[in-house]
């Protein structure tokens, strides 16, 4: 003897008290209301804080070379010593893909040097240095010019410039990513022999920095 086998539809189910539907749309529901809760959370605790952008200070550059090997070739060597600072008494930084390096009159003279990722808590302070150098960069025709003209004034005026992703922290929560930039302005004295190291000593000397 032949067996029938009955399939209960959605709409049986139903009138036996199965809502195949309802536990999906509680779920859903539930979701995106713990989501909103902490995004709003996140947005109401920005607001309250408001976090200051970092300070930085040139503390020192020094510059050990810069001259042309050849009509448009550049070799350069500048120490420089920054000073970071976190402004903030209740929100922490994270600084990610640092890269520092040096630009005369509109023309970058060095290569990028990389920076370790460091974290910077409330209200603290760190020494960043790093050594610039570029070896046989090239530079527009007007360099050796430009060049010359500012040892015949005596002074020579670098930008310094820092680049970067920094990241808030407030208590456990961290945003994402925000790019930075940071310009600082170097006068050094500079006389006929640059082999010499002219340096510039700027003590307290605070940079633009845009986020």
């Amino acid at each position: 003897m032949s067996q029938i086998l009955f399939t209960n539809s959605p709409k049986h189910c139903a009138r036996h008290g199965f809502k195949v539907d309802k536990l999906p749309k509680k779920l859903l529901y539930g979701f995106s209301t713990f989501l909103l809760s902490f995004f709003s959370l996140a947005v109401l605790v920005w607001l309250i804080l408001r976090p200051s952008k970092p300070e930085f200070y040139l503390k020192q550059a020094d510059l050990y070379q810069l001259n042309l090997s050849a009509p448009h070739l550049l070799n350069s060597s500048i120490q420089l010593t920054l000073v970071s600072n976190n402004p903030n008494k209740k929100v922490g930084v994270y600084y990610d893909q640092l890269q520092v390096y040096a630009s005369y009159k509109g023309q970058q003279i060095t290569l990028y040097t990389s920076l370790p990722p460091f974290y910077q808590g409330h209200e603290d302070s760190n020494l960043l240095t790093a050594s610039l150098v570029g070896t046989g960069l090239p530079v527009a025709p007007s360099f050796g010019y430009e060049v010359g003209r500012d040892q015949t004034a005596g002074r020579l005026i670098l930008s310094l410039k820092v680049n970067g992703r920094l990241r808030w922290r407030v208590g456990t929560w961290v945003s994402s990513r925000y790019r930075f930039n940071v310009d600082c302005v170097a006068i050094m004295a500079f006389g006929p022999d640059v082999v010499s190291a002219p340096v510039s000593s700027k003590q307290g000397s605070s940079c633009s920095t845009t986020v």
